[in-house]
């Protein structure tokens, strides 16, 4: 009910490429096939319809036929993927998951009934509307994670405007909005999604060139990835038409340096949250960080220098947190922008800015310094406590070098001294030896 627009075009595309998965191609018929069973396998579980289920998978097709019949079967779905196994019994146990559903590597499936009824006033909402729902877990400015719930009938409203038929990469895990956005356009608009196991940077090369990748979903972090890898040299990226960025802010100097290297693929930034889905957006040109965001049941606007969002999407509320709304309905984002006309600039959380002596300091802008500079393989700006100016810039760096921690600090400085201010220049520096990102390929900046 809830999904015939999709499954409309499994039946109209059915004889064309859905789905490629260990480098084996799925069509529309098949994925329907898989579809019709799961409704099939869910009514002999005797699965009752609204039932809370987490859902623990990557992109395969299995994961993806379920996920459809669930919503199918009305049930509020816990998106739960390999980045968050540290966290599993605690994601289960805030969303109060009446059923847990598993499925490995291999596609196979492990069903297990939990004993406990959710009766979280959101849940019993949705249960009582008739509706499918979705729990996305999101991390706070305190680190603490937090339950998204959403109604998933606005969520796929706008995946019902016909858009273009795209070879897309399942690039963004399978528990993260934007992931989620990315199978959702592919399937509703008659694409093949490209799944990857392995995401890195010369296996999602090698895919793209194999497959004939159309779209890049990504991170600013992964495509630093990509060029300091020099896996886009051993590769035909030929195919590649667009590659759209999110997640975290993009430092200048990644986006310029990526830019030069493929002046003919179009860069886009996106904007989106967990709380309240993917904004349609438009760059003002591939090489710029200024972008207009918005689009059809979205509104924005800037107070305080802060962004806010009033979506038709947005979230019910957190399963474990305060509301984020203000009182006239609208979300919080927290992230710090510049506007110029309808352009903004995402400058950084508000959480994240930190203060020298009254001074504004934003870490992806320090960041983007430090990552021009020769043997830097990664940087992870943050502030640390100073008893003169209440905080100072620290830089965590990650080097290909054998430099001693004091002759880098000479050759930064000298780099710094004409390319920023110098309350801005790191005066803390730590050397480290482990990426620091994590497995949604996020930079991490806090200890």
């Amino acid at each position: 009910m809830f999904i015939d627009f999709m499954m409309d075009h499994f039946v109209r595309h059915s004889e064309q490429e859905a789905l490629i998965w260990q480098g084996k191609s799925y069509s529309y018929r098949k994925m329907n096939e898989l579809v019709e069973s799961w409704q099939t396998t869910l009514s002999q579980l005797q699965l009752p319809p609204g039932s809370v289920v987490a859902l623990e998978a990557d992109f395969s097709p299995s994961s993806v036929a379920l996920l459809l019949a669930l919503i199918e079967r009305n049930c509020v779905i816990a998106m739960l993927s390999s980045a968050v196994m540290d966290k599993k019994e605690e994601f289960c146990d805030i969303a109060e998951a009446e059923y847990i559903i598993s499925l490995d590597s291999e596609d196979k499936v492990i069903f297990v009934s939990q004993a406990r009824k959710a009766d979280h006033r959101l849940l019993t909402y949705l249960k009582a509307k008739g509706h499918p729902g979705i729990i996305l877990f999101s991390s706070g400015s305190t680190g603490k994670s937090k339950a998204a719930v959403h109604d998933l009938v606005p969520l796929l409203e706008k995946f019902k405007v016909a858009r273009h038929a795209k070879r897309m990469m399942a690039f963004l895990l399978f528990d993260h909005i934007g992931g989620l956005n990315t199978l959702l356009y592919a399937l509703s608009n008659g694409g093949t999604l490209i799944t990857v196991q392995d995401r890195s940077p010369d296996a999602v090369c090698a895919a793209i060139e194999k497959f004939r990748v159309q779209t890049l979903p990504t991170s600013p972090t992964f495509i630093n990835l990509i060029m300091l890898s020099e896996a886009y040299k051993r590769y035909d990226l030929s195919s590649l038409e667009l590659v759209t960025y999110g997640t975290e802010v993009m430092p200048e100097a990644t986006l310029q340096k990526f830019y030069s290297l493929f002046p003919d693929i179009r860069l886009l930034q996106t904007y989106g949250l967990s709380e309240v889905g993917i904004l349609r957006s438009k760059s003002k040109s591939s090489d710029s960080l200024w972008v207009k965001i918005g689009g059809e049941g979205f509104q924005t606007r800037v107070r305080n220098g802060l962004l806010e969002i009033k979506a038709e999407s947005a979230m019910l509320g957190y399963l474990n947190a305060a509301s984020p709304y203000t009182e006239d309905g609208w979300f919080m984002t927290h992230d710090e922008v510049e506007v110029d006309g309808e352009y903004l600039r995402i400058l950084g959380r508000a959480s994240e800015m930190i203060n020298v002596g009254g001074e504004k300091v934003y870490p992806a802008e320090v960041e983007s310094v430090l990552q021009q500079m020769e043997g830097v393989q990664e940087v992870a700006v943050s502030s640390e406590p100073n008893p003169i100016t209440g905080q100072m810039v620290k830089a965590s760096v990650k080097l290909s070098t054998d430099e001693s921690l004091s002759d880098f600090r000479k050759r930064m400085l000298q780099f710094c001294r004409d390319k920023m201010p110098a309350y801005k220049i790191p005066q803390k520096l730590v050397l480290v030896d482990d990426w620091m990102h994590n497995g949604r390929f996020k930079k991490m900046r806090r200890g």
